[in-house]
């Protein structure tokens, strides 16, 4: 059995914070889930179909990354996808409270699934979805944030603000 990973979010916009951390882990594990999520708690910009499209759009050149959506609970679709692994970025230690919450009940739910944290490359330690959009929303330059296609997309919705 190959080693597969899932790596989770809502991804509303994906940014190159999160394509270092999708990258850097195709290396490691030999599929790699993506894995949008639709966040009941966040209003979200793009609907989960737009997510999915931009993702496979910027990670095409990674024919071991493959992105689809999930309604319900992320250990039921890791448990879905025979994956051994959560893959999930740290930006900064803020992140961290919350993300041991999430894998301590992951771990409730399944020991059997083991959650690898990454820390995000420096220079997008600072970098989340909500800032790239409030960026684009009033035209600010938000091209060394996220690709080409993603830019485009975010200039696209806001086109009539």
């Amino acid at each position: 059995m190959g080693s597969i990973a899932v790596c989770p979010g809502s991804f509303d916009p994906i940014t190159y914070g999160h394509l270092d951390i999708i990258k850097r882990g195709a290396k490691v594990f030999e599929e790699v889930y993506v894995c949008v999520l639709n966040n009941a708690s966040k209003q979200p910009l793009f609907t989960v179909d737009e997510r999915c499209e931009l993702i496979r759009e910027v990670t095409k050149e990674m024919p071991n990354v493959i992105v689809e959506s999930y309604r319900g609970l992320l250990i039921d679709y890791v448990r879905e996808k025979n994956a051994q692994a959560i893959l999930r970025g740290l930006r900064a230690v803020s992140d961290f409270e919350y993300e041991m919450q999430i894998t301590s009940m992951n771990r409730v739910l399944d020991e059997n699934i083991e959650t690898f944290f990454m820390m995000t490359n420096n220079q997008y330690s600072f970098l989340s979805s909500s800032i790239v959009k409030e960026v684009a929303k009033y035209k600010g330059d938000i091209s060394e944030l996220v690709p080409e296609v993603v830019e485009k997309a975010l200039k696209t919705k806001f086109v009539n603000e």
